[in-house]
C-alpha cells in the first residue's frame, strides 16, 4: 500500500540528527526516533509498503518547529497559540496554503491511505474530503486521547471522512463512532521495537546520574489532565523517587524533577530504575498508554492503575502490578523494592511477552488486515 502520513513533526532536532547519521545510499527516516511513527515507519518498510510524510506543522512561509513547553503558567507562546486556535483553519492564510501543498502532495504521490494523527488543528475536512474524492484513498485516524477532552473542531467536522480510527483507550474509539467515524479497532499505536526498547549498559556516570528507586518519565501539567498521576507520585515523596519530563512539574514534584527524558534517554532511564510507576492520564479510563509497552520492554517492574485495558494486555503479577488506591500503591512499592528477586522475575516476565506480542511488526500485521477491503 501507498501511504501518507499527515502528521505534526515534534522534537525536529531529533530528525535532524537521525537524518544526518543516515548512512549513504540509504533513506533517511521520516520521523524521529522520539515518536511513536519511526517505529511504525520502519515496520511497515519492512513490509513493503511505500511511505510519504506531510509535516501540518511546518510554517507555511519558513521557519522552524518551534517546541513548546507544557506549563500551567500563562506564557507569551501559550496565549499567542490559544488565540491562533480560536481562528478557523479555513480563514488562516498560514493554514489554508498547508491545506493546498497537502493536497498537491496526495495529487502526485496517490495514496491509498491517509494516515492522519490526532490533535490535528490544521487539516480541514473539505481538504480530506477533496483528496478523498480525486485519489480514491481512505483515511486511517490514529490518535491516543479523548475526543471529549482533547478534539477541536476541525477534527470533529472530518469524523464521518475517517474510514477507521484507532485508538489506545476503548473509551475513546466509541466516542469516535458517536461523532461519525466508520469503524474503530482498540488497537495501541504505541508497542515495542526489540532493537531499540531494550535494557540499556550504562556507563558509571550515567547509572549515577539516572539512579533511583522509583523513576517516572512523562507528562504532569496540567493538573486537571494528570491529576491522578500528580498525587500518585506526591504519595511517593519518602521514597528515592526520580521524576522526569520535558514540561513543566508541579512544585509538589519540583524537588524530584531531573530534566527530561526522550527517546534512548527516557530507556536509559528506566534502565537504571528499580521500578516505575506508569499512573495514566485523567483522560484515560480504560488504559494502554505508550510508556506501558515501553517500559516491560525495557525490563523493569512497572507498577500502574488497575484499568481494563491493563488487563486485557498484560497479567497482573504475572507481567505487570496494578494498584487500586494510592495506600495499595505504597504498599506494592514498598513490597516490590524489598523483594528483588521477585520484582526481578515480573520485569523479566514483562520484556519476554511484550517482545511476543506487542512488537511494532505485529501491530502492522494487525493493521494490514483492518484496511483490506471488506
Amino acid at each position: 500500500m501507498r501511504i501518507l502520513f499527515v502528521a505534526a513533526l515534534h522534537h525536529p532536532q531529533v530528525l535532524r540528527a537521525a537524518v544526518a547519521a543516515t548512512p549513504p545510499g540509504q533513506k533517511p527516516p521520516l520521523f524521529p526516533t522520539s515518536a511513536a511513527q519511526h517505529f511504525w515507519e520502519k515496520a511497515l518498510l519492512r513490509r513493503g509498503h511505500t511511505l510519504d510524510v506531510f509535516y501540518r506543522n511546518l510554517p507555511a512561509w519558513g521557519g522552524e518547529i518551534q517546541f513548546q513547553q507544557y506549563t500551567n503558567r500563562w506564557t507569551p507562546g501559550r496565549v499567542a497559540t490559544a488565540l491562533m486556535h480560536r481562528i478557523p483553519p479555513e480563514i488562516n492564510p498560514d493554514y489554508r496554503l498547508r491545506n493546498q501543498r497537502l493536497i498537491a502532495q496526495a495529487r502526485q504521490f496517490q495514496p491509498d491511505w491517509i494516515w492522519l494523527t490526532g490533535d490535528n488543528t490544521v487539516i480541514t475536512a473539505q481538504t480530506l474530503a477533496t483528496i478523498k474524492a480525486e485519489t480514491g484513498c481512505k483515511i486511517l485516524y490514529v490518535t491516543g486521547t479523548s475526543p471529549i477532552v482533547f478534539s477541536r473542531p476541525v477534527e470533529r467536522k472530518a469524523a464521518r471522512l475517517y474510514d477507521l480510527v484507532l485508538v489506545n483507550d476503548y473509551y475513546h474509539g466509541i466516542q469516535w463512532l458517536e461523532l461519525g467515524a466508520q469503524r474503530m479497532e482498540c488497537l495501541p499505536a504505541s508497542a515495542c521495537d526489540p532493537e531499540f526498547h531494550h535494557p540499556y549498559d550504562l556507563t558509571p556516570r550515567q547509572r549515577q546520574e539516572f539512579a533511583c528507586d522509583v523513576a517516572f518519565v512523562g507528562t504532569l501539567i496540567p493538573d486537571n489532565l494528570y491529576g491522578s498521576r500528580i498525587r500518585a507520585l506526591e504519595a511517593l515523596r519518602d521514597f528515592d523517587l526520580g521524576v522526569w519530563s520535558v514540561h513543566d512539574v508541579p512544585a509538589s514534584l519540583k524537588p524530584f524533577a531531573r530534566g527530561g527524558a526522550l527517546g534512548e534517554d527516557m530507556l536509559e532511564v528506566l534502565s537504571a530504575a528499580r521500578l516505575t510507576v506508569n499512573t495514566h492520564g485523567d483522560f484515560m479510563r480504560y488504559g494502554g498508554n505508550m510508556r506501558m509497552f515501553e517500559a516491560a520492554a525495557v525490563g523493569v517492574l512497572q507498577i500502574t492503575d488497575d484499568l481494563p485495558g491493563v488487563h486485557q494486555w498484560f497479567t497482573e503479577g504475572q507481567t505487570i502490578v496494578t494498584y487500586r488506591d494510592l495506600d495499595d500503591l505504597r504498599a506494592k512499592v514498598r513490597y516490590y523494592l524489598d523483594h528483588d528477586s521477585e520484582r526481578e522475575a515480573i520485569a523479566a516476565r514483562a520484556r519476554e511477552h511484550v517482545y511476543a506480542h506487542h512488537t511494532y511488526d505485529q501491530r502492522v500485521l494487525r493493521l494490514e488486515g483492518l484496511m483490506q477491503p471488506s
